[in-house]
């Protein structure tokens, strides 16, 4: 199974995710996609479910001189969150790689402010929130967006994706109150295996997804 892009992923996603409003499991939704690969996905799913889009910025810690091996994440204001396992195989310490996660965290505000053009966060204290990513492979920046949202006290949170390890679903079903995934292949590799497109979203189209335009 293989999907087209990530708008056609988002329309079954978002498909799936009516069926469950529409049964009373997704009162008061608020949809959170993940920059940039997300919002496309997230996109598909908010019109199906008639609600907001909102982005919620995580960012990967890349490992010293290794910035793809992923050593930790942020999200929102809450502290950065660690993989332990790799921060011992590199013998270092989270005060050690602190500037690391200062980067990404001065990054993660600068998309922020880009995408929500001077807007409050929304409240969401007794909301059903729905955080969609493209996929899940080792699922830690999802896990730091999870966390970032938890401490803001919504109804009910989900995660929805259109495919993921069945590792990352697993784990991730600890950290959110339901995982929504469409395919769960025994072999996963990485996401972009799974579409026929998985081309870069830079900003403009983020920015077009979130208010319908490029602009500033």
């Amino acid at each position: 199974m293989r999907f087209r892009d990530r708008r056609q992923a988002g329309r079954a996603l978002g498909e799936e995710l009516l069926s469950r409003q529409e049964a009373g499991a997704l009162p008061d939704p608020l949809v959170f996609g993940l920059p940039r690969g997300g919002l496309p996905v997230a996109r598909e799913v908010a019109d199906a479910l008639g609600a907001p889009l909102e982005a919620l910025v995580s960012r990967k810690i890349g490992a010293p001189g290794q910035p793809e091996l992923a050593i930790g994440a942020v999200a929102g204001d809450a502290p950065p969150l660690w993989d332990r396992e790799a921060l011992a195989w590199l013998r270092a310490t989270p005060e050690e790689l602190a500037p690391l996660a200062e980067r990404e965290r001065r990054e993660l505000r600068r998309r922020e402010d880009l995408y929500r053009r001077g807007r409050p966060v929304p409240d969401l204290a007794g909301r059903t929130v729905v955080v969609v990513d493209d996929g899940l492979a080792t699922g830690f920046t999802a896990r730091a967006a999870l966390r970032s949202v938890r401490v803001h006290h919504p109804a009910r949170l989900v995660l929805a994706v259109p495919v993921g390890s069945r590792e990352a679903v697993a784990a991730l079903g600890r950290e959110a109150d339901e995982v929504v995934c469409l395919y769960e292949p025994r072999s996963f590799g990485s996401v972009g295996l799974w579409y026929e497109d998985f081309g870069q979203v830079d900003d403009e189209e983020a920015l077009r997804l979130l208010h319908g335009d490029g602009g500033g």
